[in-house]
C-alpha cells in the first residue's frame, strides 16, 4: 500500500507525477476560505507533509498520529517545534543549499538600493521632481571600497563575502559563533565582536537563522553603537531587530537607512511607519523569489521527502 502525502503547495507537473508515482497525494490549497479546514480533514493518516509557511504546532500534529516525515520548501525552520517533532519521531527537512547564491543577490541588491537611493530616487523622478541637476540633497553613499559587516557566517554570508571581496573591493568583517578560516583566507575577512562590527562596518547585513540566541539581536544598544552613515541589511528573520528600535533610529536618522526582506509580521502592514520612511527600502522576503531557484526547491524538497517515506536519511535532514 502507498504512503500518504499532504501536499499543501503547488509544485509543477513533472514533481507532483514523481510524488504521485511514489504516494497517494493529497493537495490542500490553503489560500482558499476552507483551506485550514481541508488541510485539518487531510491530516489523519497522513505519512509525509510537504510545504512551506505554515506553523505546525501541536493541535495539527495531534491529527496526524503516523506522521513521518516534515519536507519544508524553505531554508528557515524557525516555524517548528524541533524538540517536539523529536518526541513524535518526525523528520524535518529543509532545501538550505539551492537558495544560497539567490538569497545573496537580494542582499547586495538591498546594499546597492538602500546606499545609492534607489527608490527613493526612482520615485523622485516618477514624481516629477527632476528639474534640474542633482545636489547634496539627492547624493548617496559608496558600496566599492566600503566596509561590510557580516552577522552570520554560514553559506549566505560566504556568498555577501565573496560578492563584496571580489566584486566591490570591500573589506568584510563577520562576527559568528565559530572562526571561519575558509572565507579568511579566500576574502580576506576578519572575525570581529559583535560591538566592533557594528562599529566599523558601513553596511551591517544580518544572515543569522532565528532562534532563542538570536531573537532581538540588534535592538536599541546595537543600532546606537553603529556610524550615523551606516546601513542596516536584514535578509535573516524580522524578529532577529528590535523593529520599533530601528523605526526610532530610521526616524531620527541615528543610521543612514535599511534594506529589509523580513519582518516581525508578514505581509507588513499597510500602515507601518516603515513604509513612511525614505531611508527604508521594504521587499516582500524576495530572498529565494526567481523561478529558477523555487523549482529547485521544491526538487530538493521531494526528494527529501521520497528518500525519507522509502527509510533513507534525506541528504537535509534537520533533526532525527
Amino acid at each position: 500500500m502507498k504512503k500518504r502525502i499532504v501536499l499543501y503547495k503547488a509544485l509543477s507537473h513533472d514533481l507532483l507525477a514523481r510524488l504521485q508515482a511514489a504516494a497517494e497525494v493529497t493537495t490542500v490549497d490553503l489560500a482558499r476560505p476552507d483551506g485550514m479546514a481541508r488541510l485539518r480533514d487531510a491530516l489523519p493518516g497522513a505519512h509525509g507533509l510537504l510545504g512551506a509557511s505554515l506553523r505546525l504546532d501541536a493541535s495539527l500534529l495531534d491529527l496526524a498520529p503516523e506522521l513521518e516525515v516534515i519536507s519544508s520548501v524553505s531554508v528557515g525552520v524557525d516555524n517548528y517545534d524541533i524538540t517536539d517533532l523529536d518526541r513524535r519521531g518526525i523528520v524535518l527537512t529543509n532545501t538550505p543549499d539551492v537558495l544560497t547564491e539567490t538569497t545573496a543577490d537580494t542582499g547586495f541588491a538591498l546594499i546597492l538600493a538602500t546606499a545609492r537611493r534607489v527608490v527613493e530616487l526612482a520615485n523622485w523622478v516618477r514624481d516629477g521632481h527632476w528639474q534640474s541637476s542633482l545636489g547634496p540633497a539627492q547624493f548617496g553613499s559608496d558600496v566599492h571600497g566600503k566596509t561590510l559587516g557580516i552577522v552570520g557566517m554560514g553559506r549566505i554570508g560566504e556568498a555577501l563575502a565573496r560578492r563584496a571581496a571580489a566584486g566591490f573591493g570591500m573589506q568584510v568583517i563577520y562576527h559568528s559563533q565559530r572562526p571561519k578560516p575558509d572565507v579568511e583566507a579566500r576574502y580576506g575577512a576578519r572575525r570581529v565582536a559583535l560591538d566592533a562590527l557594528l562599529a566599523q562596518a558601513d553596511f551591517v547585513c544580518l544572515t543569522v537563522p532565528l532562534s532563542a540566541a538570536t531573537e532581538g539581536l540588534i535592538g536599541r544598544k546595537e543600532l546606537a553603537l553603529m556610524k550615523p552613515a551606516a546601513i542596516l541589511i536584514n535578509i535573516s528573520r524580522g524578529r532577529v531587530v528590535d523593529e520599533q528600535a530601528l523605526i526610532d533610529a530610521l526616524e531620527t536618522r541615528r543610521i543612514r537607512g535599511a534594506g529589509l526582506d523580513v519582518f516581525v509580521q508578514e505581509p507588513l502592514a499597510v500602515d507601518s511607519p516603515l513604509l513612511r520612511l525614505a531611508n527604508v527600502v521594504a521587499t516582500p522576503h524576495i530572498g529565494s523569489a526567481t523561478e529558477d531557484t523555487r523549482q529547485a526547491m521544491a526538487r530538493c524538497a521531494v526528494d527529501n521527502m521520497l528518500a525519507a517515506l522509502a527509510g533513507r536519511r534525506p541528504a537535509n535532514a534537520v533533526n532525527g
